[in-house]
């Protein structure tokens, strides 16, 4: 821990009663001076006693005994203070260096002694703070040479000034790399990497099998730039994301199998229950109630045909077709299906995408506004074109969302619904992702939900 003000003052007060009674400097001078005064007028009597008729002989004597015995006594006096100053000027130096080993002593209780103990403190505490700084460098170099990441930093795109574990063991054979160039080690790795470093920007990259039996590795680099002693430097951050891509799919499968599982489950159990009383009805004659019983058997084959469906088309989403489509006829199709309001107004201009795309997207997002507990007049479409893009925004005033529910629902699968599929928002944002835009969410004030599409206005797919 670092002492506070508090603490400098008690160790300075220590330090000062620890000398006993104190005595001036400006004191301890004048009894020098007085001392050298008195001893002056001794020796001035004395020459005139010796020497009564020879008034400026005397004079003379005394002068050269009192100077040079003066000057003696004030540079005794002083050489002591000029080493003390050359001595605090020493341990400032050794300061600069690092080095807070030294300690100075003064014998006098005096205004440099309250320099000195002043000045011991403040080497106590910049040893103090050298240690905890010390050792928090070794617990963050230790963290850094640790970590699975490989963390490589780069000066102006020459040398490579920092390389930990990780990064030697997969840039080269965990020997140092500190000091290399960074274009010459570039040219020993694989392939793929160099493409990913030489196109820039984060993201995912998959390095090919060394040998046919062995499975790609997956990647992922991001980097940063930032300056450091007024130079230029590059951190390269590359993540081995295999294993746990691998175990995300696993938990993905395990997820998708369950609610296929479930959704089965409850459609042909009770089809083969149906069928199985519809057959002892037959055997007994009594057909009266066969009717209704393959009505309810068709409507559970025709929801799991439904269900199927929705996993096939989040599976095999095609690449949209875009072609302009006009707004007012686009709407006007939805509204044929769907309640809900439209707030200031249309754009002119027409927008580019795949209209059955969009369409099924924004019906879904409208069915889940009345299924959120709204009113039908309260679900409303609103549609902005600023700056290149187009927002399209539904909103509701139904439940809204937990942080919980909000962060998963755009993910495949995830559903707070008892029957529901999770499927349907995480198609939308698929679709929307095609079209090279994105898709927020985001609770109302007052209460419920606005989902917003951004899509380019006038391009393409990215």
């Amino acid at each position: 821990m670092k002492p506070d003000a508090a603490q400098q003052d008690q160790a300075l007060r220590n330090a000062t009663a620890s000398r006993g009674l104190r005595v001036s400097l400006i004191t301890h001078i004048s009894m020098v001076v007085l001392g050298l005064l008195a001893l002056a007028v001794l020796i001035s009597y004395g020459m005139f006693y010796l020497l009564p008729d020879r008034a400026g002989l005397a004079c003379m004597l005394s002068l050269f005994i009192i100077v040079p015995l003066g000057i003696g006594v004030i540079r005794s006096m002083l050489h002591p203070i000029i080493r003390l100053f050359h001595t605090l000027a020493g341990t400032v130096l050794s300061y600069s260096d690092n080095d807070f080993s030294f300690g100075v002593h003064w014998p006098h209780q005096d205004e440099l002694g309250e320099l000195v103990a002043a000045h011991n403190v403040l080497g106590d505490v910049l040893r103090q703070q050298r240690l905890d700084l010390v050792q928090r460098e070794l617990l963050l170099d230790t963290m850094v040479q640790n970590t699975p990441v490989a963390m490589l930093l780069v000066a102006d795109h020459g040398p490579i000034v920092f390389a930990n574990l990780a990064a030697r063991q997969l840039l080269n054979q965990s020997r140092k790399l500190e000091g290399y160039s960074f274009a010459e080690v570039l040219l020993q790795v694989s392939s793929s990497l160099r493409e990913a470093i030489e196109r820039g920007g984060d993201g995912l990259f998959t390095v090919n099998a060394a040998a046919a039996d062995e499975e790609e590795e997956v990647y992922h680099l991001a980097r940063r730039h930032f300056s450091l002693n007024g130079r230029h430097h590059e951190l390269f951050l590359l993540r081995h994301l295999t294993v746990e891509l691998r175990r995300q799919e696993v938990q993905t499968w395990k997820k998708v199998i369950r609610v296929i599982s479930h959704e089965l489950n409850n459609s042909l159990a009770p089809v083969a229950s149906l069928a199985n009383s519809a057959a002892i009805l037959v055997s007994r004659g009594q057909t009266e109630r066969l009717p209704s019983i393959l009505q309810t058997i068709e409507e559970r084959t025709r929801h799991l045909e439904s269900f199927i469906d929705g996993y096939a088309r989040f599976a095999k989403l095609p690449t949209p077709r875009l072609e302009a489509t006009n707004w007012t006829r686009f709407i006007n199709g939805l509204k044929s299906q769907v309640v809900f309001t439209i707030m200031d107004g249309l754009p002119e201009e027409p927008v580019i995408f795949d209209q059955a795309q969009m369409e099924h997207a924004l019906l879904n997002l409208l069915k889940n506004a009345h299924e959120s507990g709204s009113r039908a007049d309260e679900v409303c479409l609103n549609i902005k074109i600023l700056q290149g893009v187009t927002r399209i925004e539904v909103m509701d005033r139904g439940n809204g969302m937990s942080d919980t529910v909000m962060s998963n629902a755009l993910i495949p699968f995830y559903s707070t619904k008892r029957s529901g599929t999770g499927l349907g928002l995480a198609l939308v944002r698929e679709i929307i992702e095609a079209h090279g835009g994105r898709i927020t969410l985001q609770n109302r004030e007052g209460g419920g939900l606005t989902v917003s599409l951004f899509l380019p206005s006038q391009t393409g797919l990215p």
